[in-house]
């Protein structure tokens, strides 16, 4: 069935949080350490992983991990503390997080551009879904393409998370396809995968850094672009 739409996730598949060295110039650990490379590369993945708890988390944090994509506050509260086991000070742990979850620093992958405008432009509907507790659409808004967007649905604002059915068939709904006319283009089986079970096509792509993927998504949507 020709594909009318094509949904995608937001971290690790449009966009991705790169590491830059100058927010961790001030940062230095328990023992006055400055981070390392390696340090700054396993604080970004703790940020940024899909699924999976990443750290060992007391009972106080474990309901804020559960349900940290449904609820900013929950999210700010146990990514802060991911950040403080993570060797990041109590008092550079919010200031970092505030960073982290500004899409200004989201950089978007070399074709996330062409891909979407192209898209568009074929008139194929295009649906961005996300676990995400804060708003994504300004990175969007800053490369152009926010109008080329039909559908955001973000999980803090729709109160479910992937890999529910709910949110993909919502996303479906919403962009008047059926869900066997909609490819769903993401970076994690588990979650992103999860479109398959109400009848969805799925493409993965590797979440690598935007120097290292420079036409994943082109590839991923070369069917639908036909």
């Amino acid at each position: 069935m020709t594909s009318r739409a094509v949904l995608f996730d937001f971290s690790g598949t449009l966009f991705r949080l790169e590491e830059d060295e100058s927010w961790f110039t001030d940062l230095a650990d328990a023992d006055g350490a400055p981070f390392d490379l390696h340090a700054q590369a396993e604080v970004m993945r703790r940020m940024t992983a899909p699924v999976g708890q990443i750290v060992q988390l007391g009972p106080e944090f474990q309901d804020a991990w559960d349900n940290r994509d449904l609820d900013p506050a929950l999210h700010r509260k146990v990514y802060v503390e991911v950040l403080r086991s993570s060797g990041v000070q109590d008092g550079q742990a919010v200031g970092l997080y505030e960073r982290l979850i500004d899409p200004d620093y989201w950089t978007a992958y070399p074709d996330t551009f062409e891909v979407m405008r192209r898209l568009h432009e074929a008139g194929t509907k295009i649906g961005v879904i996300s676990n995400i507790a804060f708003d994504i659409r300004p990175a969007f808004e800053r490369i152009g393409v926010a109008g080329y967007v039909d559908e955001f649905l973000l999980s803090y604002l729709e109160g479910v998370i992937k890999p529910d059915p709910k949110i993909f068939l919502r996303a479906c709904e919403r962009l008047g396809v059926a869900p066997e006319e909609a490819l769903m283009v993401g970076d994690s089986e588990e979650a992103d995968g999860g479109a398959a079970a109400v009848g969805c096509r799925v493409a993965i792509v590797d979440p690598v850094s935007t120097t290292e993927r420079p036409d994943g998504l082109l590839t991923a949507v070369a069917d639908v672009l036909r």
